[in-house]
């Protein structure tokens, strides 16, 4: 892994609404061409996982959602529509911690997603979906959904982009929200550089980045709601070709001081 002097970033200009069904590569590939911003050897692409979400049809529309008795209850402690806290329980395998709403802000269900993600309502959202009773779900697997997106563009292009599906976090201690990695293809989630030199010749014992993180975030600040950029490419980065999976970057449960 090398150091970068500087990077260039560009949102990916044109993109349609995604619909479930689309070829979300052919319309990567197409748009990217069109604004001359055909990738290169050691480019990223990362995407709003929404985007994702909806090329691969995972849109609920609440209204089609049975609530369990369990749901009912835990709606009526949150106030949050039944229909949704069923949905909650289904992408979670766990309900860590329930902060009930005050008069400033909504209750939130702090979940430990199938995935193995700790994450605010098990990652449903509700923005940016035309009809205001549907909801957006993270994919089924984000990582496969990464290297779907790779090879496919792999074969309109010529050229492989690590990719990035990322999704926005809220973090222990800190106010705001980061986009991070949520599924990688071909990029390293983690960099360890543990037992390399600092600039001043010091062993570094402990230094362990999460590269696709810091990538997702970087890139995230380009991913503006209200302007429809969901894809960017980040070009100028030095990095090795990984297999790692999303998994890799998540902690321990016995190392997690937070649950």
């Amino acid at each position: 892994m090398g150091h970068s002097a500087e990077i260039m970033m560009r949102a990916v200009p044109g993109l349609p609404e995604i619909r479930a069904g689309d070829d979300l590569a052919a319309i990567l590939a197409q748009a990217m061409e069109a604004s001359d911003l055909k990738p290169v050897s050691g480019d990223i692409l990362v995407l709003a996982h929404k985007v994702v979400s909806k090329a691969e049809g995972r849109v609920v529309r609440l209204d089609d959602v049975q609530p369990s008795a369990e749901a009912k209850r835990l709606a009526e402690e949150v106030r949050k529509e039944p229909a949704k806290v069923e949905l909650i329980l289904r992408e979670s395998r766990k309900i860590l911690r329930i902060k009930p709403p005050t008069t400033e802000r909504e209750s939130v269900m702090i979940c430990l997603h199938r995935l193995g993600l700790i994450m605010a309502n098990a990652g449903i959202d509700e923005s940016n979906v035309p009809d205001e009773r549907s909801v957006v779900l993270l994919p089924e697997d984000p990582d496969a959904s990464a290297r779907a997106l790779r090879e496919g563009l792999r074969e309109r292009s010529g050229v492989a982009p690590g990719v990035i599906v990322s999704d926005s976090f809220g973090r222990p201690w800190r106010m705001g929200l980061v986009n991070v990695a949520i599924g990688i293809a071909g990029v390293p989630g983690l960099v360890d550089l543990t037992d390399t030199p600092d600039a001043h010749g010091r062993v570094l014992r402990a230094t362990v980045p999460a590269f696709a993180d810091e990538v997702a975030a970087a890139a995230g600040l380009l991913m503006h709601k209200s302007a429809g950029t969901p894809a960017v490419l980040v070009r100028g980065l030095k990095w090795e070709e990984s297999a790692d999976p999303t998994s890799s970057m998540l902690r321990a449960e016995a190392d997690d001081l937070f649950r």
